[in-house]
């Protein structure tokens, strides 16, 4: 077998399905040709490759996929974190004109450079991690010209970042203040102008949109997704984060690829999931700043068969959480998922998540995104707290 780059002496977590649990191979080995993936397995001989990597017997995994982020935006949001340390919830800031309309007036403020700029060492610290894919949503734009400035960098830095960029439109994520008297007519924005230009010039894999009594109703947000699935682009759904509105069965009933958050989802809206393939995302950062107490449900979820992936929410108001491997933590102390979930959740589950067969495992046809760590055993990364054992990080942009 030819390869360009081969990678020996390992220990590997393939995260294949065809294998239980993350698919351990001892002694393995993996092997590159043009950028993917060619072998993943026991060691074995190959013709001489151009490079050869001895791992020294460390752990490779696929690189992470971070799939619920909003990293691009101006600003930030640190007094709402000590009003809340004083008592005010998250309705009340944004009842007040903070939360999502704070950074959306910083973001319209900054230019495409400026939030480039802000945004590079946000997205630069996933990478430190081992982070190879990381999905970025607009959202603090809420404007036509704003959102569509927003995809714009968030393209930028997919050029700029050795990283595979999913962009997704979320215009739907909070009411501006210029449309505070005329909700269907921002919704006609979205629905009649940003989302088919948006799909004319291909700047988003995906629609999103914000469930809940401080943002948009389901009617609302079956509005927005009728629009984006008639041009082609699939959907997501931030669901049943403080209140049960039945977003995930909305998710699910337009073959969403996830419904993320899901505080407050009920036994229904997980079996609906399960039946549509949907993913659940558990966001541990959110429900930490935030002090919640209700839970995802992790055992309807498990029951029902749903794939369940991890991700930090990256944001400057709810979860200002800049780290994978902490997510992993937070989601296993927090929500008690297992270690195995857990790694599941920011591969192979999350690469379902973000609709990306081609990442998230070390299996023939992936592309060659590696993580290698300095660690004895996988659970390490879910483990520790603050220490980050990665060795290497591959990326190839293929």
């Amino acid at each position: 077998m030819q390869a360009d780059h081969i990678f020996t002496n390992a220990r590997l977590a393939t995260m294949d399905p065809a294998m239980p649990g993350i698919g351990v191979v001892e002694n393995g080995v993996v092997a590159e040709l043009a950028g993917h993936i060619v072998y993943a397995g026991p060691a074995r001989d190959f013709a001489a490759a151009r490079q050869v990597t001895d791992c020294g017997g460390r752990w490779i995994t696929p690189g992470l996929i971070d799939c619920h982020t909003h990293l691009a935006f101006a600003g930030n949001r640190a007094a709402e974190f000590a009003a809340r340390l004083n008592g005010a919830s998250y309705e009340d800031i944004a009842r007040a004109g903070g939360g999502i309309a704070a950074t959306v007036q910083a973001t319209r403020a900054a230019s495409e450079a400026d939030l480039v700029a802000a945004s590079r060492p946000r997205l630069n610290a996933l990478l430190a991690e081992g982070v190879t894919t990381v999905e970025i949503k607009s959202g603090y734009g809420l404007s036509e010209e704003s959102e569509l400035k927003l995809l714009h960098v968030i393209a930028a830095l997919g050029y700029a970042t050795q990283v595979d960029i999913s962009p997704t439109f979320l215009g739907a994520h909070a009411l501006p203040p210029e449309f505070s008297t005329n909700r269907a007519g921002y919704i006609d924005l979205l629905c009649c102008r940003l989302i088919p230009q948006i799909a004319t010039q291909k700047l988003a894999d995906a629609v999103d949109g914000f469930c809940e009594g401080i943002a948009f109703s389901p009617d609302e947000i079956a509005r927005v997704f009728t629009a984006a699935t008639a041009h082609g682009l699939r959907v997501k759904l931030h669901a049943d984060q403080l209140s049960n509105l039945h977003g995930a069965a909305l998710a699910a009933g337009f073959n969403a690829l996830s419904a993320d958050h899901l505080e407050h989802t009920d036994d229904a809206g997980a079996a609906a999931m399960a039946a549509a393939g949907t993913v659940a995302v558990l966001l541990p950062g959110a429900f930490y700043s935030l002090r919640e107490t209700q839970v995802p449900p992790v055992a309807a979820l498990r029951t029902h068969g749903v794939k369940i992936a991890v991700a930090t929410d990256l944001n400057p108001g709810t979860s200002p959480l800049n780290s994978l491997l902490l997510a992993m933590n937070m989601a296993a102390t927090q929500f008690r998922l297992t270690v195995e979930e857990c790694l599941l959740g920011v591969t192979r589950n999350a690469a379902a998540a973000l609709g990306r067969p081609g990442v998230g495992t070390l299996t023939p046809g992936a592309k060659c995104h590696l993580a290698i760590w300095d660690i004895e055993d996988p659970a390490e990364l879910v483990y520790r707290i603050g220490f980050n054992p990665l060795y290497r990080r591959i990326w190839s942009r293929s």
